[in-house]
C-alpha cells in the first residue's frame, strides 16, 4: 500500500488594500511550503484600492465576496462579512484561518473561524493604543482578534509585550517584523526589473532631484484634514529652521 499524504488546507483572508499588500508575501511564502494548500478569499472590503495591489502582486484570489457597497454601514458590513465569510468556510473546510491587522475583514474573518473551531493565525498582532476611539474601530477590531488566534505574529517586541499582558500563552507569540518591508523589497525588485512600473514617479523624481525627501504615510482616517495640514507645517517650521 502506498502512503497516504495529507495536505494542510490554509485560508487567507484579507479585503483593504494595507491588507493585501502585507499579506502577498505571506501568500507567496506559505505557497513555496510542501503540505500545504493554500486558498485566498477577498471580501473586497476595498474594492478599487485592493485590486490594485492584486494586479501588481499577481494574485488571483481563489473567492471574492466583492462585499463592497456605497455607504454601507459598519454594522451591516460586519453582518454582512460574518456570514459570508462563514459559508466560504463551511465550504472550504480549512484547518487555520489567516487574517491580518484590526479591519472588519480580520475581526470577522477570526469570528466566523472560532464558531467553527477553526485554528487563526494573526499577522501584525499586538498592536494597542489603550484607547478604543483611537483608532476607531480598529483598536476594538484587533482585541476581539487577540484571544481568538491560536499564533500571533507581532511587528515588534512591543507589540509582543502588549500579547503577553493580555494573558496570551507566550508560546504562541512570534516576534516575525513588519511584512509590509517584505512587500517594499518585492515591489522594488519588480520595478527594477520593469521600470516602466514606475514610469508615474518620473515627474516626482525630476521635481525632486538633489532634495531631501521625507516619506509620510498617513492611510489612516485620522490623519485626514488638519493632521496632514500639521504635518505639512511642521515641514515647513523644519525647513524655516534650518
Amino acid at each position: 500500500m502506498g502512503c497516504r499524504r495529507f495536505h494542510v488546507k490554509i485560508l487567507v483572508i484579507f479585503g483593504t488594500r494595507p491588507e493585501a499588500i502585507k499579506l502577498f508575501p505571506v501568500i507567496r511564502a506559505l505557497q513555496t511550503q510542501p503540505g500545504l494548500v493554500v486558498r485566498t478569499c477577498v471580501t473586497a472590503q476595498h474594492r478599487g484600492l485592493l485590486d490594485q495591489v492584486l494586479a501588481i502582486a499577481g494574485l488571483s484570489p481563489d473567492i471574492d465576496l466583492d462585499l463592497m457597497e456605497p455607504g454601507q454601514t459598519l454594522d451591516r458590513l460586519t453582518a454582512r462579512l460574518l456570514v459570508g465569510l462563514g459559508d466560504v468556510m463551511d465550504a472550504e473546510q480549512p484547518d487555520m484561518v489567516v487574517v491580518q491587522g484590526d479591519t472588519a475583514t480580520a475581526m470577522t474573518g477570526a469570528l466566523a473561524a472560532y464558531y467553527r473551531k477553526v485554528l487563526v493565525a494573526h499577522v501584525e498582532a499586538g498592536l494597542r493604543s489603550g484607547d478604543i476611539h483611537h483608532p476607531w474601530p480598529e483598536e476594538v477590531n484587533r482585541r476581539i482578534v487577540a484571544p481568538i488566534a491560536a499564533l500571533h505574529f507581532a511587528p515588534t517586541q512591543t507589540a509582543a509585550d502588549a500579547l503577553l499582558r493580555e494573558n496570551i500563552a507566550p508560546s504562541t507569540i512570534h516576534v516575525t517584523g513588519n511584512t509590509v518591508i517584505d512587500a517594499l523589497h518585492w515591489t522594488h525588485a519588480r520595478v527594477a526589473a520593469d521600470p516602466a512600473l514606475g514610469a508615474a514617479l518620473d515627474p516626482v523624481v525630476a521635481d525632486t532631484a538633489g532634495k531631501r525627501i521625507i516619506l509620510v504615510t498617513t492611510h489612516r482616517r485620522e490623519n485626514f484634514g488638519d493632521a496632514m495640514a500639521g504635518i505639512r507645517a511642521g515641514d515647513r517650521a523644519d525647513r524655516r529652521a534650518r
